[in-house]
């Protein structure tokens, strides 16, 4: 069985591509490889989303940030972006043969007390779980 190549971008790859990429890699075993970019990277992994993952025992603390030009050359099956202002800086398919665009909130912009900021952190992860979960009940159809 091939497995099939994901790319998450998001403008930073701080949090929600690193939510996405760790997700996938937990929910779609063996049938995916995922990835993630940013337009404009951070250059740092949100320690929020590290621990709203670890809640999930999902570890994404050995990711690093990076930019899309990592993958220049390479092939995916889906590009996924997950904000506006990704879609908006990747017109193009950036060597995916498909691409989709899954706008969630920037949990790295929250305001308040961490706690209320990890409030966040958790509310975006789960609407990422749940994008995905629908998106693998595609792939079995």
């Amino acid at each position: 069985m091939n497995r099939k190549r994901v790319l998450f971008l998001c403008t930073g790859n701080s949090c929600r591509s690193h939510m996405a990429e760790g997700l996938l890699r937990s929910l779609g075993g063996d049938q995916f490889d995922a990835f993630s970019a940013g337009a404009k990277p951070a250059g740092y992994v949100h320690p929020l989303a590290i621990r709203a993952m670890q809640e999930l025992n999902i570890d994404i603390s050995h990711h690093r940030s990076k930019s899309l030009d990592a993958f220049t050359g390479q092939q995916f099956d889906y590009l996924i972006t997950v904000c506006d202002n990704a879609r908006e800086a990747c017109p193009t398919r950036a060597g995916a043969a498909e691409q989709l665009h899954w706008s969630f909130e920037d949990p790295a912009h929250a305001p308040g007390s961490d706690e209320q900021k990890l409030a966040t952190f958790r509310r975006v992860r789960e609407e990422i779980r749940q994008r995905l979960e629908r998106f693998l009940a595609t792939q079995h159809e």
